[in-house]
C-alpha cells in the first residue's frame, strides 16, 4: 500500500487542488481515486506529476510497509 499524504500536503502548499493537478498533469478521475485509496499508479504518472510540482517521486510518495516484529523473553546466549 502507497501513502500519497505528502502529495497532497503539496498541493496545499501550491494552492492547488486535485482537479488543477489531474488538468495540468493530464490525469483521470480514476487515477486520482486511486491515489486516495492508497493504490499503486504507474512510474509515467508519477513522473507527470513530479514533472508538474517540480518535485521528486520521493517528495510526493511513501510506500507503506507492513513489518512484523516478534519479541522473546528469551535472550540469546
Amino acid at each position: 500500500k502507497f501513502s500519497y499524504n505528502k502529495l497532497w500536503k503539496l498541493l496545499i502548499d501550491k494552492n492547488m487542488i486535485k482537479k488543477d493537478l489531474m488538468e495540468q498533469a493530464n490525469l483521470t478521475a480514476n487515477t486520482i481515486s486511486a491515489m486516495g485509496k492508497g493504490k499503486s499508479v504507474t512510474l509515467d504518472t508519477l513522473g507527470r506529476i513530479c514533472k508538474v510540482l517540480n518535485c521528486n517521486i520521493g517528495d510526493i510518495v511513501d510506500e507503506s510497509l507492513t513489518k512484523e516484529v516478534s519479541f522473546s523473553n528469551e535472550e540469546n546466549v
